[in-house]
């Protein structure tokens, strides 16, 4: 195609790629839904969904939470796995030519958004709760970003920081005030022990279960509204908005189950511990002041009643999240009626107030109910309390195979590289040591020998006359003499008998 030779790789900067991204458009009409720009979008989500903790990537978030609360706050509530939210929306351009990897992009949140919510029903570790909330209302945050609704997705991330940081903080205050405990179970009757943790921590969960006019509510309403919009478009997105009210009701009903077990009702904390219940210092609860305070306000900044057509947030948003301008590109919603919008924000309201009111009635009106039905229904309740198997299915699958593989690879390490590799090279440089001790001994050694004693007998005849003493050379001289006069006097007697 025209674009792989123009190329997205000529600059990284977004206004570089949003600029080469039109003029490919331009050139070729075609471009929307072209399978290279589906790939990058689906590429680029998979990284999103292990770094934002979406299906099936989100076994890790979890047990991440179970470090201190401060930095669970900050980095796991707020920051660090909203990573994955922001990069998906500042690639909206991309992913507005890519209708099929948003697709993937909307059905991939809302399940997770739904299957983590059903798991924290059943946790009874006050940090697990909120871990698997996070989980599933950044499965909120994509399903904003898969209907195309990329500002609304990160209006939630923004007010989903405020009470999330604030639920994270308020927990870790519950859990200094009752020197280290985090089991719901063993909680209870705080709400006066402890009142300047108990409030901010009534207000954020007020604000994640979309209760109005609290920030949660208007960016949960918003994102649920768009999806409604969005499937009146295309018929094909109305099921994404079902599961988000579902769970929206859910995400009421497992917050303020954890807010009645941990605050309301009878006390159940040990005896050992209820003596030591103390309000957590200033630095601990100041803090929670401040994000209930932004819990309650911070929704009205995407409020277009109160700033016009178009909210202060969006038009801040606008120059990073306007995609591609084109005709086939443009994300459409369908407009309703004022009646329509006040029967869909009525709908996210009702969900809301129905886990509410099943959580009040579970948990705090009649406490052993909650006991029956988990007694009546085992099987869902086991399912639920450890979360669907997955991490033993994980261990099963890949923990346990890579501890087989291991396990080979160190009986391959110990018998094949040490015992035939090592040690066979061992035995056989011993082996060779011996044969070249021998060949050196009798070989070399004896042949150097041999030049040394070849010569020495060669000059034993030598050796007999050379023994360095005179008179002996004087004999020798003198018996020289007498056979050199004998044979040249023998030889002069030859010729004078010639002669005559």
């Amino acid at each position: 195609m025209r674009f792989t030779s123009q190329g997205l790789r000529d600059s990284t900067a977004f206004p570089a790629i949003l600029e080469t991204l039109a003029g490919l458009v331009g050139h070729d009409p075609f471009i929307y839904g072209a399978p290279i720009f589906t790939a990058m979008a689906l590429l680029l989500f998979v990284g999103a969904t292990g770094k934002s903790a979406q299906i099936p990537l989100y076994v890790w978030l979890p047990d991440a939470m179970e470090g201190p609360t401060p930095v669970s706050a900050l980095i796991h509530a707020a920051t660090m796995v909203t990573a994955g939210v922001y990069m998906v929306a500042r690639m909206s351009a991309i992913y507005q030519l890519a209708p099929i990897a948003m697709d993937v992009v909307a059905v991939v949140g809302a399940l997770t958004a739904i299957f983590a919510a059903t798991m924290a029903v059943a946790q009874t570790d006050i940090k697990k709760v909120l871990a698997y909330s996070t989980i599933s209302q950044l499965g909120y945050m994509f399903l904003a970003l898969g209907v195309g609704a990329f500002a609304a997705g990160i209006f939630h991330l923004m007010t989903h920081a405020f009470f999330k940081a604030l639920l994270f903080l308020g927990a870790g205050s519950v859990i200094h005030s009752l020197s280290g405990e985090q089991d719901i179970r063993k909680m209870g009757g705080l709400w006066n022990t402890i009142p300047t943790t108990s409030r901010p921590f009534f207000i954020g969960t007020l604000a994640i279960a979309g209760i109005p006019p609290l920030s949660g509510f208007f960016s949960k309403d918003e994102i649920l509204g768009h999806a409604f919009n969005r499937a009146a478009m295309l018929d094909r997105y109305l099921f994404l908005w079902v599961v988000g009210l579902l769970t929206a009701g859910l995400t009421a009903f497992y917050m303020f189950r954890l807010l009645f077990e941990t605050f309301y009702g009878m006390s159940r904390i040990p005896v050992e511990a209820e003596s030591h219940i103390h309000e957590s210092p200033k630095t601990m609860t100041v803090p929670l002041t401040v994000l209930a305070f932004f819990s309650i306000v911070s929704g009205w900044l995407a409020l277009p009643v109160l700033w016009g057509e178009e909210s202060p947030f969006e038009r801040f948003l606008e120059p990073s999240l306007r995609g591609v301008e084109t005709e086939t590109g443009k994300i459409a919603f369908a407009h309703h009626g004022i009646l329509v919008e006040i029967a869909l924000m009525g709908a996210s309201v009702a969900c809301a107030g129905l886990g509410l009111w099943l959580a009040y009635k579970l948990y705090l009106e009649n406490p052993r109910l909650h006991t029956k039905l988990s007694a009546s229904w085992p099987r869902l309740h086991n399912l639920l309390l450890h979360k669907y198997y997955v991490d033993e299915i994980y261990d099963a699958l890949f923990v346990n195979r890579i501890k087989d593989l291991s396990t080979a690879l160190g009986w391959f390490d110990g018998q094949i590289i040490d015992g035939l590799g090592v040690d066979g090279a061992g035995w056989l440089t011993r082996v060779f040591s011996r044969i070249s001790m021998w060949w050196d001994k009798w070989i070399v050694d004896g042949l150097v020998n041999f030049v040394g004693w070849f010569p020495k007998f060669l000059s034993m005849p030598v050796r007999m006359f050379q023994t360095g003493v005179f008179s002996t050379y004087a004999v020798f001289i003198l018996i020289g003499l007498a056979i050199l006069l004998g044979y040249y006097g023998h030889h002069v007697q030859a010729v004078m008998r010639a002669l005559h």
